[in-house]
């Protein structure tokens, strides 16, 4: 899968498919597998790995089975596909690709629509009785839609990914939009007044009941997610669930409560304000665009230190002039480029850093960057990693 195919976390633009022809000849290809499963569908730029992480562990503690399938991994490949947080087998995977392995290579499948493929049979053969389904990138075109659900949800919208989705929020949001199914309710998170309305007409083309994060008035229950963007999430998960409920899904109070404070254990879910020691505190982050990083670095600035030490890495597709100057300069900086043809040279970066007055040293890895920072910090300092996905997976 790996080496044969294009992967868009690894190359970037070049992977990046804007048609879902070979997704929908792929789903007919395996009896369309999709159709013998429920769903809900889960896109926007920043929040829907979190929210649906806490919607799967709410629907395990209420007894369900449960599919989760989310993009890209930390460390392991299969990570992108669990059930009840339990990881699809290596033996799962190899089975498919060797069964499918000529249909793939004949009609040049790409590592994502392969993915999907992957993931829809798992979950209809293993019979989940509801599947959390992340969009990769977008929504209209993202190889995930080819999925009927039962709700859709679009977290926020951002600019990210401009290069295929738009350069304004309302053409991002256009895009997002296109999950948006005929007679399917669709809850929506933090909106824009220009956003809110391309979901607004939307919603109205398809006669399908529109419910904003903003309108929920219930209960609100805690999260074991410690970053301060969590509380957005948490709202646009339980605005979810009450629309469950109504459907007839058996979720409890009791199960909410107990869901939303096991989320981690429940799912595996890594990376997420993640505090990895203490004396000094370690704290990691996925957070990867600017939309992300200004809730994340609003979070950082909170916190009690000496010193604050900041290992930072991106990719080579981030619009570092909107980035940078989101970042603290009253940080010492360890500079590296992340372990993947996409990421960004540490000498590039480092000197790009340095107009926005941001200061250190580079690095020929994550990993050394990461040791130099524990290293140079005393226990009453604060060391912060992030900038990329992919910084995060090589430390954790």
């Amino acid at each position: 899968m790996f080496a044969q195919l294009p992967m868009y976390q690894r190359q970037g633009a070049s992977a990046y498919k804007i048609d879902l022809t070979n997704t929908v000849k792929l789903a007919s290809y395996l009896d369309n597998p999709e159709s013998r499963f429920k769903s809900i569908h889960v896109a926007g730029t920043n929040g829907k790995g979190s929210t649906s992480h806490m919607l799967a562990s709410i629907l395990q503690e209420s007894g369900y089975k449960v599919g989760l399938y989310t993009s890209p991994h930390l460390k392991d490949f299969r990570e992108r596909i669990r059930i009840n947080g339990e990881v699809i087998s290596q033996a799962y995977v190899v089975n498919f690709i060797a069964s499918h392995k000529q249909y793939f290579e004949a009609n040049q499948l790409s590592f994502f629509e392969m993915t999907v493929g992957l993931a829809f049979q798992y979950f209809a053969d293993s019979q989940a009785d509801i599947v959390l389904v992340e969009v990769g990138l977008g929504g209209r075109l993202d190889s995930t839609n080819v999925i009927t659900p039962e709700i859709s949800i679009i977290t926020n919208i951002g600019l990210d990914h401009t290069q295929f989705l738009g350069n304004t929020l309302s053409e991002i949001a256009s895009e997002k939009a296109g999950i948006i199914k005929k007679n399917v309710p669709v809850v929506v998170g933090r909106t824009t007044i220009e956003t809110k309305k391309v979901f607004i007409n939307k919603a109205l083309s398809l006669q399908s009941d529109i419910f904003f994060t903003s309108d929920y008035r219930g209960d609100i229950f805690d999260t074991d997610l410690k970053g301060d963007y969590q509380k957005e999430n948490v709202k646009t998960t339980l605005q979810t669930i009450s629309i469950l409920q109504e459907q007839g899904w058996n979720i409890s109070k009791e199960n909410i409560k107990k869901g939303l404070s096991n989320v981690a254990n429940n799912t595996g879910l890594l990376g997420r304000w993640q505090i990895l020691q203490e004396n000094p505190k370690v704290i990691c982050d996925t957070a990867h665009n600017e939309d992300g990083l200004r809730l994340v670095m609003d979070q950082l600035s909170n916190e009690k230190y000496d010193k604050l030490h900041i290992v930072l890495g991106v990719v080579n597709d981030k619009d570092l002039k909107n980035i940078l100057p989101l970042f603290p300069d009253n940080a010492t900086y360890y500079f590296a480029k992340p372990e993947i043809t996409r990421g960004l040279d540490e000498e590039i970066i480092k000197k790009e850093a340095l107009k926005f007055n941001l200061k250190g040293e580079s690095y020929t890895s994550v990993k050394s960057a990461y040791n130099a920072a524990l290293q140079m910090a005393s226990k009453d300092d604060l060391v912060y990693a992030g900038g990329s996905t992919f910084v995060v997976a090589e430390i954790i």
